[in-house]
């Protein structure tokens, strides 16, 4: 099989010949990594890539500026949303604070007002090239959509004022989510145009242990618009793989999910849910990626627990394939760079 047909039939569970590697670091840990990778002679190539993020036509920072009270420290960037986000010291790396334009909105007629990103005029130039480049050498081009709409939605109002609003039928937060249903709609339309193989996409709608909202309200507001989203991407190519990302427990979700039309779901935290339990009830219907806990067996296990989780994890997916294994997040600075290695090596080795 070609690297994109192993691809495919790891999603389709239809057996694969190795497992791709696939995983992220933050700059700290990819800068560690990187030197001690070059001193073992550790090599590999990532499963997939993902090709330019789109650029849209955005309002001005000084635009977005006006819709916050306070000033903002040096370092401060802001999205095409105008979502500020502001760095901290050198103890949160790279995390930052994040502000809210619409916190102090109360009315429709604000968010009619607001300054959402254009997709329309969005170069394609530097997608179509990647994918061309990609696929000349047989790797998988991913389009990262990124969060498409609850995110986004409490990333411009606030998490409790968004809760609220759904809560109480506010045609503030209808209003809301269509737009960015909208921009979403928008965005993958264009992916599916330039050819990209997978594209990723989705919410943080889980926490550690339950839920963010219960799951009427997830399928009265999220559930038809992500089906909006997916199937907007049907209509440019039916090929296309829909991954879909959600941090947390989301178990009760994902009989939804698939029926939106996702192919894989990304991370499958072990913390949060069992991989086996959730396999043995989904794993006809959908593939998995992730399942390398970041927040336990990364950071804090052996190198031969790293091992051991990955070989449990793809055994119990089986021959036809089905899992995607990788860590369930980005990892950062606590992660050893043995345990990096580690993973890298037990993927080669399973297969």
């Amino acid at each position: 099989m070609t690297n994109i047909e192993n691809f495919r039939s790891i999603a389709g569970r239809t057996g694969y010949d190795y497992m791709p590697i696939q995983f992220s670091m933050c700059p700290d840990l990819e800068s560690r990594f990187g030197e001690y990778a070059r001193e073992q002679g550790i090599q590999y190539e990532q499963g997939s890539t993902r090709v330019p993020l789109l650029e849209p036509k955005a309002a001005d920072e000084s635009v977005f500026r006006g819709y916050y009270h306070r000033e903002f420290k040096p370092g401060t960037i802001f999205t095409p949303y105008g979502v500020a986000k502001e760095p901290g010291d050198a103890a949160a790396f790279h995390m930052t604070r994040m502000y809210h334009p619409m916190e102090d909105f109360d009315s429709p007629e604000e968010i009619l007002a607001y300054p959402f990103p254009d997709y329309s005029v969005a170069d394609l130039t530097p997608v179509r090239r990647a994918v061309e480049e990609l696929h000349a050498a047989d790797r998988v081009a991913v389009g990262y959509a990124s969060n498409v709409i609850f995110e986004p939605a409490w990333y411009l109002r606030g998490m409790e004022n968004l809760m609220v609003d759904m809560m109480m039928d506010d045609p503030m937060a209808e209003l809301l989510l269509d737009k960015l249903t909208q921009c979403a709609i928008d965005r993958v339309r264009l992916y599916a145009g330039c050819g990209v193989d997978v594209i990723h996409m989705g919410d943080d709608v889980g926490s550690q242990t339950s839920l963010l909202m219960s799951e009427e309200l997830y399928c009265t507001w999220l559930k038809p618009r992500l089906t909006r989203v997916i199937a907007a991407i049907r209509e440019v190519n039916p090929d296309i793989l829909v991954l879909y990302h959600s941090c947390g427990y989301v178990k009760p979700l994902i009989p939804h999910l698939i029926d939106a039309g996702i192919d894989i779901l990304n991370p499958v935290q072990p913390e949060c849910m069992d991989f086996q339990e959730i396999h043995r009830e989904f794993g006809d219907k959908i593939a998995f990626n992730g399942t390398i806990g970041t927040q336990s067996t990364m950071p804090f296990g052996t190198p031969e627990e790293v091992r051991r989780e990955v070989f449990r994890n793809l055994e119990i997916a089986g021959d036809r394939g089905g899992l995607f294994v990788a860590p369930t997040h980005l990892l950062e600075p606590e992660v050893p760079v043995e345990n990096v290695a580690a993973y890298i090596q037990a993927c080669k080795d399973f297969t």
